[in-house]
């Protein structure tokens, strides 16, 4: 069943429910009680978790309020977030989103977690992943299919989705993702939420399974950007004071060859750029071959690096036993990437991030569909969009995996769309380095938009 955007429920976000806390509108404990519930409804109805932590997730909000009583409270003191079942949680069942994994309890927190809950932030759960981050539909024989809240016949993207699902059900306002070819962009994108990348390297990575260590990126999912970048602050990327408005510059990608966008990826995306023109100087970026060569080059990487972490981790018995069907399918792929296919692709991605800093010299930021379609349907192997046709895969990674290839900041925000019609995303892009000037921008393109709409 089909719902409109407007009719989804969302939890209060992260700023609100602080506000509520601290003027002792709510308790800790009540505010969790509720994420909790939520949780368990979004675990039961739509394979959004994986895990739900209740236990702990009220003792550390009985916790907080004390911390609360005694005005001792950090900056994301008592509110709830969902946590990628790829990140490891003390204590708390961390799989990886593979049956392989079943029943395994970290020693400890990866650091990313360990530092949102030093300011005070409580993880509800683990919310689902694709098997171990490598696919874009969130599917799971082990823990059924994550499904999409705004239509449950369709995929909420991967490898996120159930990060992008819980925040679209309304069970947390924001949570932790990984994105490694649009993990965090595409969910977001395809729930109407936002994720937000940043550069690589500026967020820790210990204690996140691998998928492509050169492109792995870790990051956040919200309901607004403000929500994000509430969880970003715990990581000194900090929101300039201020307006980039009338100054900032929009380079407009409206397309990335071969895949076209389908007519309501279009509509929204051009409504968005008539819109932005009003308030950014907006030029369309002329680039030929900017974007040659990078997804083949991103493909490589990912067969060569993935294979690595696995082969070095289990042994070939191991893996045939427990993982899944299509993981069993890369890793084999992965055994006919040759040494020399590795070393062209690291070339290739050299050459393509020398072009891109290039084109982005001459603006200050990019913009261009987060993907090309609305989400697919769930089994859905393929998708034509007007006179191409290709896997769901390539369709919602084209657009996305390049800034991944180059570790360039990006973040997707919702953009509007005609009643009764999916999600879509528009995909900023900064330059590395300037992840709060990012949300900076991307907070008042936010606004601007739904000033509009």
């Amino acid at each position: 069943m089909h719902h409109p955007a407007n009719a989804v429920p969302r939890a209060p976000g992260l700023r609100l429910a602080r506000e509520a806390l601290a003027e002792g509108r709510i308790t800790a404990s009540g505010l969790i009680g509720q994420a909790l519930d939520a949780a368990e409804a979004g675990k039961r109805e739509l394979h959004a978790f994986s895990t739900i932590d209740r236990n702990g997730a009220l003792s550390a909000a009985a916790e907080s309020e004390r911390r609360y009583a005694q005005g001792r409270q950090r900056p994301l003191e008592g509110l709830a977030i969902g946590v990628k079942d790829l990140i490891d949680t003390r204590g708390i069942e961390t799989s990886y989103g593979s049956a392989a994994y079943l029943g395994h309890l970290p020693a400890v927190d990866a650091d990313i977690v360990s530092a949102l809950i030093e300011q005070g932030a409580i993880p509800v759960g683990k919310t689902a992943t694709h098997e171990f981050a490598w696919g874009v539909t969130t599917g799971s024989a082990t823990f059924g299919d994550a499904l999409n809240p705004l239509d449950r016949t369709r995929i909420p993207g991967g490898s996120s989705g159930g990060a992008a699902a819980a925040i679209a059900c309304g069970a947390v306002a924001a949570g932790l993702g990984t994105d490694t070819g649009g993990s965090v962009r595409i969910p977001a994108a395809l729930c109407g939420v936002v994720g937000f990348k940043p550069t690589f390297g500026a967020l820790p990575t210990r204690g996140i399974f691998p998928l492509a260590p050169t492109l792995d990126h870790p990051g956040f999912l919200g309901a607004t950007v403000d929500d994000v970048a509430m969880l970003a602050g715990a990581f000194r990327i900090e929101v300039p004071q201020g307006s980039a408005l009338p100054r900032a510059r929009l380079g407009v990608i409206r397309e990335i060859a071969p895949v076209p966008l389908d007519a309501d990826v279009a509509a929204a995306f051009d409504a968005a750029v008539a819109a932005l023109a009003a308030a950014f100087a907006c030029t369309a970026l002329d680039e030929p071959g900017l974007f040659n060569g990078v997804f083949e080059a991103f493909a490589h990487i990912v067969l060569t690096e993935g294979g690595v972490e696995h082969f070095r981790r289990n042994d070939a018995d191991h893996i045939a036993a427990h993982y899944g069907k299509e993981t069993i399918e890369r890793l084999e792929r992965a055994k006919t990437i040759t040494l020399g296919d590795y070393a062209r692709a690291q070339q290739s991605r050299r050459d393509f991030t020398a072009r891109l800093h290039r084109a982005i010299s001459a603006v200050d930021y990019l913009v261009l569909p987060t993907c090309p379609c609305t989400a697919p349907r769930l089994g859905q192997p393929s998708i034509d969009i007007g006179h191409w046709s290709g896997t769901v895969r390539e369709a919602l990674m084209t657009y996305t995996a390049p800034f991944n290839v180059a570790g360039f900041p990006a973040i997707s925000i919702p953009l509007a769309v005609r009643d009764g019609g999916l999600p879509v995303g528009l995909q900023i892009v900064a330059k590395p380095g300037c992840d709060g000037a990012l949300l900076q921008v991307a907070q008042q393109i936010e606004n601007l938009l739904h000033a509009v709409a």
